[in-house]
């Protein structure tokens, strides 16, 4: 019973054990999944770990890529500019000039008129459409619903007749429209053929006026001129113009563009440890040689184009002044310097192959005057300056073809006189306008000079006296001219002057005076007129 108690006992610590074992084993193999799924997941998270470097440096250097692309563009922008700029004056030579007579002219181009919306009419209403169905099966044999079926076919006849009525007056309102749209392009038609014709008979007679050497028609058309010819982004169009039919000489006044026209950026590069773009600049003596050569090329070239333009050959030569329009920084006023003025003949011009030239080097052998330094807008006094805006002109009369063999100046109005001396200023090589009689602020006439040692415009009075004239008025052209800021005064007189005029006109330096025999002699010398001027004036004592 003893051994027999022994052997159940052991027999339940043997299953006792293996039950521990068991759970051991169950223990160890869960610490195995744990530790093989944690493997796992550190697996995992280094292959993320690394696919986010990797991701990360594809990303940085895709965006370093893009970077060093934009700052390639950017540079290949700049010199875009630049090479425009060096190219100013060859783009003019190439191909037919800005604009002609012929070029403007129009021509007009019929246009069909689209009839689509209106040329297809609405089907027409079918009574099958309306009819009702007749009665069919046993109630058609015994002739049931016979009544119901005739009012039903007589309801859908009226809906049919108004279903016509409908149609009949939709198509006259869309053949009415049809008409009426063709009415209307015909209309439009025989319109635009009329502006067109009225244009075109407006340009035949500018383009005679043109042939005429009109002003008016010659400065339009060299205004059109050089509105068309194109220029690069933030270049200026601005420009005035005067033509002289007595010396064949157009005076342009162009606006340049400014010195920030030449980009300060030679390039552009990215700089990778940095994460920037950095400028490089370019060097302050490529930036102003560039300026001076774009100021030489739009002056040649304007000079071009005003030039070829004039197949007539009305215009013999060609005066330009070329400003800047800038702010002052010691006023904060807005200026204008001059930076280069030329003059130039159509046949000195014509000698010069501008395909070759180099522009600056071009403009000193045209005797050019140029800025010393255009980059910082150092001004220079122009070959020929005037502004007449702040005159009041009138329109010239003259005098001298109506003049006797021996006139008395005396004897004119005075208004006739001032237009004589305008003349004799004219017929000097000057170029002269009289000014209205009120309001003149003591200016009779303005002449403008293209000598550039006298370089300027000069006023004029005219005083037809008889008797000695007062100091008063020399000192009051005096204020006149310095009001005006013209280059010299004239005061020419029938009579004379005393002695204190003289000396005052010696001290002020920009004063002249003009007596009746000098005038006389002017007269003689300029117009062929032998004339009197007036009362011989009385001897003057000999200074002490």
């Amino acid at each position: 019973m003893a051994e027999s108690g022994q052997g159940r006992g052991k027999q339940v610590a043997q299953r006792g054990s293996g039950r521990g074992n068991d759970y051991q084993r169950h223990q160890q193999a869960l610490r195995r999944a744990q530790e093989q799924r944690a493997r796992q997941a550190e697996r995992e998270r280094k292959a993320a770990e690394t696919a986010s470097k990797r991701q990360e440096r594809e990303r940085k250097a895709a965006y370093q890529e893009q970077q060093a692309e934009q700052a390639q563009v950017r540079t290949i922008g700049v010199e875009h500019e630049v090479e425009q700029l060096g190219q100013l004056l060859r783009a003019a030579l190439v191909g037919d000039p800005p604009t002609t007579f012929e070029r403007r002219r129009r021509a007009h181009t019929p246009r069909a008129l689209d009839e689509r919306p209106w040329s297809r009419p609405e089907p027409s209403p079918r009574w099958e459409e309306f009819v009702p169905p007749e009665p069919g099966g046993l109630a058609a044999v015994l002739g049931l619903g016979r009544k119901r079926y005739e009012a039903e076919v007589a309801e859908a006849r009226v809906r049919f007749v108004e279903a016509q009525d409908r149609h009949r007056r939709a198509e006259e309102k869309r053949l009415a429209t049809l008409e009426r749209k063709r009415a209307e392009h015909r209309q439009a038609e025989a319109r635009a053929l009329d502006e067109v014709a009225a244009f075109n008979s407006k340009l035949d007679e500018e383009r005679e006026a043109y042939r005429a050497g009109e002003p008016a028609a010659v400065e339009a058309h060299l205004g059109a001129v050089l509105d068309a010819s194109e220029y690069p982004l933030g270049f200026p169009h601005e420009h005035r113009i005067a033509f002289r039919p007595a010396t064949g000489d157009v005076l342009v006044e162009i606006h340049m563009p400014p010195e920030a026209i030449v980009p300060t950026a030679r390039g552009y590069r990215y700089v990778k440890n940095r994460d920037e773009t950095t400028v490089l600049p370019r060097p302050e003596k490529e930036r102003k040689e560039i300026y001076a050569s774009v100021l030489a090329q739009v002056a040649l070239r304007t000079v071009h184009e005003v030039l070829t333009s004039d197949p007539d050959r009305i215009v013999n030569g060609v005066i330009l002044n070329g400003h800047v329009r800038t702010i002052d920084r010691a006023t904060g006023q807005e200026v204008s310097p001059c930076l280069v003025t030329l003059s130039a003949s159509r046949e000195q011009f014509g000698r010069l192959r501008l395909s070759q030239v180099d522009p600056a080097q071009c403009l000193r052998g045209l005797n050019a005057l140029v800025s010393p330094n255009p980059y910082d807008l150092e001004p220079i006094r122009p070959i020929v300056e005037f502004d007449l805006s702040k005159y009041r002109l009138m329109d010239s009369m003259d005098v001298v073809a109506g003049l006797d063999s021996r006139p008395v100046l005396v004897k004119l109005t005075p208004t006739e006189f001032e237009h004589l001396i305008r003349q004799l200023f004219e017929a000097i090589g000057m170029e002269a306008w009289n000014t209205q009689a009120s309001k003149d602020e003591g200016v009779d006439a303005v002449a403008v000079s293209k000598d550039p040692v006298f370089n300027g415009e000069c006023i004029i009075q005219a005083k037809r006296y008889s008797k000695l004239v007062g100091v008063e008025s020399v000192q009051a052209l005096a204020g006149v001219v310095e009001h005006k800021r013209a280059a010299k005064g004239v005061l020419i007189t029938t009579s004379w002057f005393g002695r204190a005029s003289h000396d005052f006109a010696r001290q002020h330096g920009r004063l002249q005076l003009i007596e009746g025999p000098e005038l006389k002699y002017l007269i003689k010398e300029h117009l062929g007129k032998d004339v009197i001027p007036g009362p011989v004036p009385p001897k003057r004592r000999p200074s002490r």
